[in-house]
């Protein structure tokens, strides 16, 4: 199995949550689609705590870390700060065994 990359990111946010939020970032949504080595993102919020963010999968580590400094200067220039990035290898053989959704092997 490819190694893939998992890319967890989270920060301080005021909002919006839930169905608002949803609203409001569709087009971004959409953008990150494009995303060179992004194979999908699970967006993350947490209202109580006042905190956003997004676990997403890449097929490389470099991939990943690319996108990782792109958000980050993306948040940044939103007045976003206490940024949260970390970047994993993901064991497929482990994870295959939990259902997690990863790519297939290449034959």
């Amino acid at each position: 199995m490819a190694t893939t990359y998992l890319l967890q990111v989270d920060f301080p946010s005021d909002g919006p949550f839930g169905e608002q939020m949803a609203t409001e970032y569709r087009q971004l949504a959409e953008s990150i689609n494009r995303e060179p080595g992004m194979i999908w993102k699970i967006w993350t919020e947490n209202s109580e705590d006042r905190e956003a963010g997004g676990i997403y999968l890449f097929d490389s580590e470099a991939t990943a870390q690319k996108y990782l400094t792109k958000h980050t200067e993306r948040l940044r220039s939103w007045g976003i700060t206490d940024i949260r990035g970390r970047i994993f290898a993901v064991n497929g053989p482990l994870s295959a065994i939990n259902r997690a959704p990863l790519p297939p092997t290449p034959a």
